[in-house]
């Protein structure tokens, strides 16, 4: 199922670029993809796993190593293991650009953004094109998994089409403790994984909700700028996102705390122990999660060039999601579980504020219908395919 979408998108980006990164957490899917994308080539690609010592040292003499398979695509998966290899795919990019081989050279796959954005931007400015792999998104539901299956199991391909909730469940459990005890040690500051599981939890319970750096660090007993530093860790390793309030001059007191989420729903419910439907329901994350969900699957298929806000004010307009494709184009979003879904007045006042020009309630049933002024009630799938649409203005 991931690999279908992504894949056409990254063949046709290795065909306008000499390299192509893909970021995405752990365990959603890069390595298959690239296998996938391998077994589509000939010649075959040049696999590297720079998490292998035996691979690793390969690029012991990286330039030579690369020239010998000139003509290839090398992948090399996991890459921020060996950042000072940027350098030298500068050189090799344009020393076959003068060869005349100008495109779909490397295939890039990392699981930490920040590191990686700013290693290769440095290094490939101009020469390299991003795509950002989500997990499984609705868009992309097989007959055997339905919209709630996914919601409550996230989009992690093993999580999402495991045998039972309760293997689903126990696969997202060993995750969150891998990640916790291997994988977040080795980007940064040793970070006691109690601390981290805390603050894990911590936004877990608060999902959806403004973020209070103060309040946290307090609750983790240590210092707001080490708390900042923890949030911005998991955002690198693409675990959490922090989505900005909408900042246009609308002569209104805006708030400015941004808001946060994980952006697993899957990883949310783990680590909130809710392994049915029925849990989740029942608690009260139910909303925020559904939140936070759907905004993780807009933003999968965000149009190029849209930037993703929300808009609250200290008067009590809000706008959950605020798309941003030009100055003359804002798309106004409010979510909603309720399959009978209506507007708050917040909703009507914030999309006077912003002057938005689309105005939408996403929900979670199939139809599409007017439910107030120049406001559409719209299936979450029908969004995607609107935003979709939205690339050829």
């Amino acid at each position: 199922m991931i690999a279908r979408k992504a894949q056409a998108e990254i063949m046709d980006l290795l065909e306008e670029y000499p390299a192509v990164g893909v970021l995405g957490p752990r365990q959603v899917g890069k390595t298959t993809l690239a296998e996938t994308i391998a077994s589509s080539l000939n010649p075959d690609p040049i696999y590297l796993d720079l998490e292998s010592p035996t691979d690793l040292a390969k690029l012991h003499d990286p330039e030579s190593y690369l020239d010998l398979h000139s003509g290839k695509l090398i992948i090399l998966d996991e890459v921020q293991r060996a950042p000072e290899l940027f350098a030298v795919l500068r050189g090799v990019i344009d020393r076959r650009r003068r060869q005349g081989h100008r495109v779909g050279q490397f295939l890039i796959l990392g699981s930490a953004s920040l590191d990686l954005l700013q290693q290769s931007s440095e290094s490939l400015a101009g020469r390299i094109a991003y795509k950002e792999l989500s997990g499984i998104t609705v868009d992309e539901l097989a007959d055997t998994i339905d919209l709630e299956t996914l919601w409550l199991r996230g989009g992690f391909p093993d999580s999402c089409l495991a045998r039972n909730d309760t293997a689903s469940l126990r696969w997202r459990l060993n995750f969150i403790t891998t990640y916790l005890e291997r994988d977040v040690p080795q980007f940064g500051p040793r970070i006691p994984a109690n601390t981290l599981r805390k603050l894990w939890t911590m936004l877990a319970h608060g999902q959806s909700g403004q973020l209070n750096i103060a309040q946290l660090g307090a609750s983790l007993g240590v210092a707001s700028p080490t708390a900042k530093r923890y949030i911005a860790l998991l955002e690198d390793l693409l675990l959490v996102r922090t989505l900005l309030p909408w900042s246009g001059n609308v002569g209104k007191r805006l708030v400015k705390s941004p808001k946060v989420y994980i952006r697993d729903s899957g990883i949310t419910h783990a680590l909130l122990n809710l392994t049915t439907l029925d849990d989740l329901l029942g608690h009260p994350v139910a909303g925020a999660s559904w939140e936070g969900f759907v905004i993780e699957n807009l933003l999968s298929c965000l149009p190029v060039g849209a930037t993703p806000w929300f808009y609250r004010t200290s008067a009590g307009a809000e706008i959950d999601l605020v798309i941003e494709q030009s100055k003359k184009q804002l798309i106004a979003i409010e979510i909603k579980r309720s399959l009978a879904p209506t507007v708050s007045k917040g909703f009507y006042l914030g999309c006077e504020d912003i002057g938005a020009t689309h105005r939408y309630v996403v929900y979670p049933g199939k139809e599409r219908f007017p439910i107030g002024k120049e406001i559409s009630a719209i299936s979450l799938v029908g969004m995607m395919e609107m935003l979709k649409e939205i690339k050829a203005y």
